[in-house]
């Protein structure tokens, strides 16, 4: 009989929720998660905003950029095909030099655009290979071939003076298109 009583729906509670545990509701009602989600939306917004600045600066500072001479190789000293790694800007940016014939020759940064694994030259083929996922680059614009990479190398822009070749500015991608 005490049983059956509690049992019964009490009757201002009858609208068939009578059953939801009420204890802990307030916790995350749909009110409390939107406020939850828009502060976490505004204080990620907020932290990226330095770098948003420092992405704007470098853009707008592209043209007073400046980059070192850097002699790469006395040509005399090197044959049409042949192929010289070298740093430049840094000291820990590899490049390649790839004097691809009388009076042609060209340099790139020696780093794939698909995962950075370094870039070799292939004399036979006249062609830039990626071992990691048989990329391929084309000598004369850097532009991909095949493989995975889909955009180009950054190209080193050369000079040549006294007969020795010089790295003096590397080109900026969106000048590369």
């Amino acid at each position: 009989m005490e049983n059956e009583k509690t049992r019964q729906i009490p009757l201002k509670d009858d609208n068939y929720t009578h059953n939801i545990n009420r204890s802990n509701e307030r916790s995350l009602d749909r009110r409390s998660f939107m406020k939850t989600m828009v502060g976490a939306a505004g204080l990620f917004a907020a932290s990226t905003l330095p770098w948003g600045a420092l992405a704007a600066k470098e853009l707008m500072s592209s043209s007073s950029k400046s980059y070192p001479t850097q002699k790469i190789a006395n040509l005399s000293d090197i044959k049409p095909g042949d192929a010289i790694e070298f740093a430049y800007p840094g000291e820990h940016d590899s490049a390649l030099f790839v004097y691809v014939k009388e009076k042609e020759y060209k340099a790139y940064q020696n780093a794939c655009t698909h995962l950075r694994c370094p870039v070799f030259w292939d004399r036979d083929e006249k062609e830039l290979l990626c071992p990691c996922h048989h990329g391929k680059f084309d000598i004369a614009t850097g532009n991909p071939l095949a493989g995975p990479p889909r955009r180009p190398l950054p190209e080193i822009v050369l000079q040549e003076k006294d007969g020795a070749v010089y790295a003096v500015g590397v080109k900026r991608y969106e000048e590369q298109l």
